[in-house]
């Protein structure tokens, strides 16, 4: 055969070839999307109305366990992240009812956020809801399983804290009447007396404040947090203590996402957190307080140019009434629960608080805060609450930015 020819024969089945495939692409391309966009299946009638007021964390997932509708709950309690059952233990309790068909319940304690640091304790009950998908139902049974505990270890602490104050007060009264005719002795005592008086004023707002966010249901009460405004605003409040020192408090940074929880007991958390770094602070220094966003994280840094934390006391500093240094406390006007409320605040957050401290190098406090995960549904125009039902799968950069993202694969009502 002609060479020509054999080759013009084998460059036409070449080319026959290129335009088969690249057409089987396109059809299998075709029928990807078409099955990607098609409706789903509906859940049951009612189904969506009842979960929408049960007043409990919610998750559906599908044959895969691939989540489909979450509730904002489910994600304020740390269950789910993105399309993604978090915990094992609820998987395990998923599969056992997809094979038996068995409603299951449990109280379990689990890991609460990706930080892991701190827990919670929910009372689950998974059952199947309709002939496809897995409901999870979970009701935050935290504060009623260590309310006791908590009560217990409180009134012990307080009633050790409160007498202090109160029986200095009360000789310094004594004193008083004593030198009644010493007009330099009364006065010295009245100052005295008016110190310790202020002390016991401030320990008695701290306790308030600790039982006050103690009994505060984040989840509920939660909304879409802007972390910048709560730091201007606890900066604006630590103004008159810094200026007083001649310490500056320089904020640098932003946190462009919002994160889910209760403004007013953020804002409490970092006033404390910043008030501790101006107490420890030499006068005419510098505190810093620095905003960024990494990994689904907003974190905030609070640094001090002060003596530093030894690692022994770090282990303790966030205890309730720890103090590194009594004598100092005294003196700075510290009653030892400032941190003990940070920490309580963050954990109830889902969050985590860290501190670097190095003798003679000063102290940075860092509070790492889950950032919220929203839908399109969420920033559209008429939107009534920041935490309206959440719909799973969107991207949440879209979202904030306003664009207009294709609608994410779920469960259609």
């Amino acid at each position: 055969m002609d060479p020509l020819l054999l080759t013009l024969v084998a460059g036409l089945i070449g080319l026959a070839l290129g335009v088969g495939g690249m057409m089987a692409f396109r059809a299998s391309e075709a029928q990807r999307l078409r099955l990607l966009y098609e409706d789903e299946p509906s859940l049951p009638d009612g189904a969506a109305e009842v979960l929408s007021v049960i007043g409990r964390a919610y998750v559906i997932v599908d044959a895969i366990d691939g989540v489909v509708r979450a509730s904002p709950a489910a994600y304020a309690f740390g269950l789910v992240r993105g399309h993604t059952v978090v915990h094992s233990e609820l998987l395990e309790l998923t599969a056992r009812v997809r094979r038996d068909g068995v409603i299951e319940q449990q109280q379990l304690e689990l890991p609460r956020g990706p930080l892991g640091q701190s827990t919670i304790v929910v009372q689950v009950r998974v059952a199947a809801l309709g002939t496809e998908y897995i409901l999870i139902l979970a009701d935050d049974r935290t504060e009623i399983t260590r309310s006791q505990e908590i009560r217990n270890d409180f009134v012990a602490n307080v009633s050790h804290e409160l007498k202090t104050p109160v029986g200095a007060i009360s000789l310094l009264a004594e004193a008083i009447d004593d030198a009644a005719e010493d007009e330099v002795a009364v006065r010295r005592f009245a100052q005295r007396m008016h110190k310790e008086s202020g002390r016991l004023s401030a320990l008695v707002q701290d306790i308030i404040e600790l039982s006050r966010l103690q009994g505060t249901d984040v989840v509920r009460r939660g909304r879409a947090v802007d972390i910048n405004v709560v730091i201007s605003e606890a900066v604006d409040r630590n103004k008159l203590p810094a200026e007083s020192k001649r310490i500056d408090i320089v904020v640098g940074g932003s946190a462009p996402a919002p994160v889910f929880g209760d403004n007013d007991l953020l804002m409490t958390a970092f006033r404390n957190l910043i008030d501790n770094a101006i107490r420890y602070a030499p006068d005419g220094t510098r505190v810093g307080v620095g905003l960024r966003s990494r990994d689904g994280l907003v974190q905030v840094s609070v640094t001090d140019q002060g003596p530093g934390i030894t690692p022994e006391e770090q282990e303790r500093i966030f205890e309730r009434f720890y103090r590194i240094d009594a004598a100092r406390s005294r003196q700075t006007g510290g009653t030892g629960l400032g941190l003990s409320i940070v920490k309580h605040v963050v954990s109830n957050h889902g969050g985590e608080v860290t501190v670097w401290s190095q003798a003679g190098q000063g102290s940075t406090f860092t509070v790492r805060l889950p950032e919220m995960e929203v839908s399109p549904e969420d920033d559209a125009p008429g939107a009534t609450s920041p935490v309206a039902e959440l719909s799973v799968g969107a991207d949440p950069t879209s979202a904030r930015k306003g664009s207009t993202a294709a609608e994410p694969r779920g469960v259609s009502t």
